[in-house]
């Protein structure tokens, strides 16, 4: 039978009327129905996939998608492009967190009938908390759903040394979220983003950050603008009130832990009776490095050929990556 996860994404999938999202999850249904043996119900879905996909309009995924070339000219060392099929509902998050998100996504797709009554929608985001849990891919998961290209700034060519150079490149990219729709990332903000009367920093730093601050409540393009931090107290309060909604993000606790895990190892079975041993060590993980964990268990069993993993695996795999420096102890 289909998972509860599963079905969720089934029925999410058909409320939005996303035939795409659709026929993958009913595949994924397929495909752990021939895993529990049941060939025959196996065969069936599939076979009524493969006529729903013969029924799609071959040009519906292009109707969907926002054409964008790869960025050229001096946006193309600035930001660099991508076309993520991550969706909502490969992330594991807490559940007032994954309905902020949901309500971003309304608000996008029902953008007509909000500036029909003179509002706006919710486009631009910070997204602050630790390391590892799920910040970026959450800009990657907003792309994926609303068929958006993702755009990523690159701090490392956008900052100058040079007087004014680096305003100047921050212009183009918000000119360029005027021509070219997409979701736009701003991923370690703090780069630009720290205190304006910070004594560690340096005059040209702080005419950035107001340039971009200037920027970004000009903006009113069709782009969504995701500024990601791991550090809320580094940066400049009068940043906050620019966002339409600022997300924070916490490292999973034992709940969050578990479906991570599940999700990730769903094709070895992990029917184990040892769960608060193995959550136990998840304890102050993030998503990130438990994810790691569960494919190094993962590779190691592939490479044994075996298609299960025990408790102990993935136990000694998690305090590897908990403790890198003690290797297998």
């Amino acid at each position: 039978m289909a998972t509860a996860q599963q079905l969720k994404a089934l029925i999410e999938s058909f409320t939005e009327h996303d035939q795409q999202r659709f026929l993958s999850v009913a595949s994924q249904i397929a495909a752990h129905a021939a895993r529990g043996g049941k060939d025959k119900l196996a065969r069936d879905l599939l076979t009524l996939i493969e006529q729903a996909r013969k029924r799609t309009p071959s040009n519906r995924q292009e109707r969907e998608t926002v054409p964008i070339a790869q960025p050229t000219g001096e946006l193309s060392g600035l930001v660099s492009a991508s076309f993520p099929k991550t969706r909502l509902g490969d992330m594991v998050l807490a559940a007032s967190l994954r309905e902020r998100l949901k309500r971003v996504l309304l608000e996008y797709r029902q953008v007509s009938r909000l500036h029909s009554h003179g509002l706006m929608p919710r486009r631009k985001l910070l997204l602050l908390g630790p390391p590892g849990c799920g910040k970026s891919m959450t800009a990657t998961a907003l792309a994926g759903e609303l068929h958006l290209p993702l755009l990523t700034v690159q701090f490392h060519t956008l900052i100058t040394k040079f007087m004014g150079e680096t305003a100047a490149k921050l212009r183009l990219v918000f000119d360029a979220m005027q021509q070219s729709r997409g979701v736009y990332l701003f991923d370690e903000f703090d780069a630009i983003g720290t205190h304006r009367q910070s004594g560690h920093d340096v005059g040209e730093i702080r005419r950035v950050l107001n340039s971009f601050l200037v920027f970004l409540e000009q903006d009113n393009s069709g782009s969504i603008v995701i500024c990601a931090s791991n550090l809320e107290n580094a940066l400049d309060a009068a940043l906050f009130r620019r966002f339409d909604d600022v997300l924070h993000y916490e490292k999973p606790n034992g709940q969050m832990s578990r479906r991570l895990i599940e999700a990730r190892l769903a094709a070895f079975g992990p029917l184990w009776s040892q769960w608060k041993s193995v959550l136990g060590l998840c304890t102050g993980m993030s998503h990130a490095d438990i994810v790691k964990a569960c494919e190094d268990a993962a590779k190691e069993a592939v490479l044994s050929d075996r298609t299960t993993i025990k408790a102990e695996e993935l136990r000694k795999a998690l305090r590897h990556r908990r403790h890198p420096s003690q290797g297998d102890r």
